[in-house]
């Protein structure tokens, strides 16, 4: 039932009354403002007016609401204009439209599980991502695992709102605020000469933005072995002149196969 869901036509919903859609737009709301901890089906129904019982009739349970409310913050789709800045430009683009999508809903880094069904929206950011890469040296597999990589580092850095969102719910304090009154464990700092050394040198007074910083350092890496690839593109089996991939450890390959090996010297014994 919970592909169903995901994948209905909106526009097939009742406009009066409730609809999964209603109950989705509700349970978003209350994540936004309590964090998927705060989500219940109970608090759904109390935002609608709606008992618990008649919530179930529409969506079985909190697991696929939380499935159907992914799919819907991600129906702003990553704009496709940047195809003629080249793969970095355009991954780097649909990372920071995730990032702005978490900005919004931190709660999506919290959805946990490798067993999660996509929907359309999900799907379509996805096959977005992978045809940033399409066309590169990288092989399909490196381009799924390029793009696995990038979509864990955004949620890894959403995790991080979602913590410090959390904690300024529960105490009603900023984390500014909180290690602004550090002043206590400040003063114990001085004894360890790195963390000395890097404060009286300004390291922290103007930190760098750590989900811009982490995705250009993580770019830099895909931009290195794509570098890599496009070096050895153009090298080809010296017996049948089949392209080589690449050698993934020790000396760079000269034939394409065993069978090209043994032709080729079998050729120059039969030379020498």
């Amino acid at each position: 039932m919970t592909e169903e869901l995901l994948w209905r036509r909106r526009e097939d919903e009742p406009r009066q009354g409730l609809s999964p859609g209603r109950i989705v737009s509700a349970a978003i709301e209350l994540a936004d403002a309590e964090g998927l901890e705060g989500l219940s089906m109970r608090k759904v129904a109390d935002r609608l007016g709606f008992t618990t019982m008649s919530l179930y009739r529409h969506v079985p349970g909190r697991d696929q609401l939380v499935d159907l409310m992914r799919d819907e913050v991600m129906t702003e789709h990553p704009a496709d204009h940047d195809g003629e800045r080249g793969w970095r430009a355009r991954l780097a683009s649909v990372a920071r439209h995730a990032w702005r999508i978490r900005g919004r809903h931190p709660w999506l880094a919290e959805i946990r599980g490798t067993r999660r069904l996509p929907g359309p929206n999900a799907v379509a950011h996805y096959d977005y991502m992978l045809s940033t890469l399409t066309g590169t040296a990288l092989t399909p597999s490196e381009v799924i695992a390029v793009v696995g990589l990038v979509g864990r580092f955004v949620d890894a850095e959403a995790l991080l709102l979602v913590e410090s969102r959390r904690e300024e719910r529960r105490s009603g304090v900023s984390e500014e605020e909180w290690w602004g009154a550090r002043d206590s464990l400040y003063e114990r700092l001085d004894r360890y000469p790195t963390i000395s050394h890097l404060w009286t040198s300004g390291g922290w007074n103007h930190p760098e933005d750590s989900f811009e910083f982490g995705l250009a350092r993580l770019l830099d890496g895909v931009q290195a072995l794509i570098d890599e690839r496009d070096e050895s593109r153009d090298e080809i089996c010296e017996e049948c002149g089949t392209p080589l991939k690449p050698a993934t450890s020790g000396r760079p390959r000269v034939y394409c196969s065993r069978a090209c090996q043994q032709r080729a010297y079998r050729k120059r014994t039969k030379t020498t």
